[in-house]
């Protein structure tokens, strides 16, 4: 029963500079006993919604058990989003209304997979207005970003300029083995482009998108500073925060179970290693060009 479980009570607070960018995200834990404990984190291209979300998921991770909690957020987008919107789109297959995709569906699913443990109660305060736990939040989550940036060598004003631009996109037609992929490569310093394609055997997308990954950094000169947009969140995600782990535990994922694909995952790691790269999920425009490139690449492949 809810009145038997501890009372936790949650501060929380994310944000990047710029907006795509490198961000950082605090969490301030409060049992009853007045005992409390600092989170932090962050990620060298994220946006500030997925900082938000972050932070209210991994506070609720650490709980150890269930737990009535009281979460108090700054975000009016993560505020509205669990207590008005996150209903209508389970009910809809993790659809937005007009079968639209949903914004940071990989967060909002674990957020909501979480939720499931507790009973929480969600409560908006205004930021920066002189709430003491919600400055401590937002001290933790400006100094995480911060220390990332001087890991990386940036200023903290903002994240290291790229000397080339990327843009990619796949294109696998359901029941195809063979997919396509085009990448626009931007060198801005030469401002130039060229447009790269390619295709390849794969099991699934996911598949295609480190494959295609992979092909384009290695097109690039060792040391080079990139970033690379890309619409995928497998892809984004993987390479920003899963491999660690995945490392560290032998390639196998939390639950022990192998890794898929965790010969494309090594190799494009490899890859990656050897330049600085940025990573976007958002924040590319749309790409008519590459798009049909990568389309016509697989309908050739199938051609083929």
């Amino acid at each position: 029963m809810p009145g038997e479980m501890p009372h936790v009570t949650i501060y929380t607070d994310g944000g990047c500079a710029p907006n795509p960018g490198p961000g950082g995200w605090g969490a301030l834990l409060i049992v009853a006993n007045g005992v409390t404990r600092d989170l932090s984190g962050a990620e060298p291209q994220t946006t500030n919604n997925r900082m938000e979300l972050t932070a209210a998921l991994e506070a609720l991770r650490r709980l150890k058990g269930p737990s009535q909690v009281t979460l108090y957020t700054d975000s009016e987008y993560l505020e509205r989003g669990i207590t008005e919107w996150l209903p209508g789109w389970v009910a809809r297959g993790w659809q937005r209304k007009g079968e639209r995709p949903i914004k940071n569906e990989d967060l909002w699913r674990a957020l909501h997979a979480e939720t499931g443990r507790h009973a929480i109660t969600w409560q908006w305060v205004r930021g920066h207005a002189g709430d003491p736990h919600n400055e401590r939040v937002h001290r933790l989550a400006t100094a995480a970003r911060e220390s990332l940036l001087a890991q990386q060598g940036s200023p903290a004003g903002g994240a290291q300029q790229p000397d080339w631009e990327i843009a990619l996109r796949v294109s696998l037609p359901r029941g195809a083995k063979i997919g396509g992929w085009a990448a626009r490569v931007r060198d801005l310093p030469a401002e130039s482009e060229q447009i790269l394609t390619g295709r390849a055997p794969v099991n699934s997308a996911n598949q295609l998108w480190l494959i295609a990954a992979r092909a384009v950094l290695e097109s690039l000169p060792a040391g080079a500073a990139a970033r690379l947009h890309a619409p995928d969140s497998y892809l984004v995600q993987g390479i920003t925060r899963w491999v660690i782990g995945w490392r560290a535990r032998g390639w196998q994922t939390k639950d022990g179970s192998a890794v898929k694909h965790r010969a494309d995952w090594e190799a494009l790691a490899a890859a990656a290693e050897r330049l600085r790269v940025q990573w976007a999920q958002e924040g590319s425009e749309p790409l008519p060009l590459a798009e049909g490139l990568a389309a016509r690449a697989a309908d050739a492949a199938r051609e083929g």
